[in-house]
């Protein structure tokens, strides 16, 4: 086999297309493979650097393909699209990739550990947390003017309102009802966010680059006022 000494991958949630060349920057490997047989190629295929654009599951596979002895170099997908010579599909994607890793001033995106990424989905679930609560929260409120009543800003304030409705005579039995299924419910988003904060709070203790960062003048607050 004809040494390759880069190989671009476009990479799918099952077809993979590889893009390799040789000394003389010559195309040697232009093919497409499922996914056991990429593992498999790359298992047994001598070390080289392959390029994979940054996006979902690509830590992942940088992560298995740096075990099996391959350097991978992950590129966003804003620094690819300069180097894509003619119609976007999966065997000109890759193309690119193994020209654009082939640039000395090209960016690289460091790889991210399993860990890492774990972290990061708990702070994707804390944001989708948030962005629920203050869904319900401003319904809760949109309901509320309906009816002449209403709070002043801050999710803080929602529980009072609501206490509010419950004690309100004007307030239909229907609409009662309805506001008291929706308390519930605020109070379930509350105690879901409680929770993924604790998660994220007990983490930050455990993680010495964290605490550091928070000696920071003014990045500490920051650290509280959103945890």
């Amino acid at each position: 086999m004809e040494q390759i000494i880069r190989i671009g991958m476009d990479t799918s949630k099952s077809v993979f297309q590889l893009h390799g060349v040789n000394a003389a920057e010559q195309p040697v490997l232009r093919k497409k493979m499922r996914r056991k047989e990429m593992v498999d190629y790359f298992t047994k295929c001598p070390s080289t650097v392959i390029a994979i654009e940054a996006c979902g599951a690509s830590h992942h596979w940088a992560r298995l393909l740096t075990s099996l002895g391959h350097e991978v170099k992950l590129i966003a997908p804003q620094l690819v699209k300069p180097y894509v010579k003619r119609g976007k599909n999966d065997a000109a994607d890759a193309e690119a990739l193994c020209e654009a890793m082939s640039r000395p001033t090209m960016r690289f995106v460091p790889t991210k550990s399993a860990d890492q990424q774990a972290i990061l989905m708990l702070v994707g679930m804390r944001e989708r947390a948030v962005a629920a609560q203050t869904a319900l929260a401003n319904m809760i409120r949109g309901y509320a003017a309906e009816f002449g009543l209403t709070a002043a800003k801050g999710i803080s304030h929602i529980s009072l309102l609501l206490e509010r409705i419950m004690a309100d005579g004007f307030v239909p039995d229907l609409a009662r009802d309805l506001f008291a299924s929706l308390a519930a419910e605020f109070a379930q988003a509350n105690e879901r966010l409680k929770a993924v904060d604790a998660r994220l709070m007990a983490w930050y203790r455990n993680n010495e680059c964290c605490r550091r960062l928070a000696q920071i003048p003014g990045l500490a607050r920051s650290v509280r006022c959103c945890w």
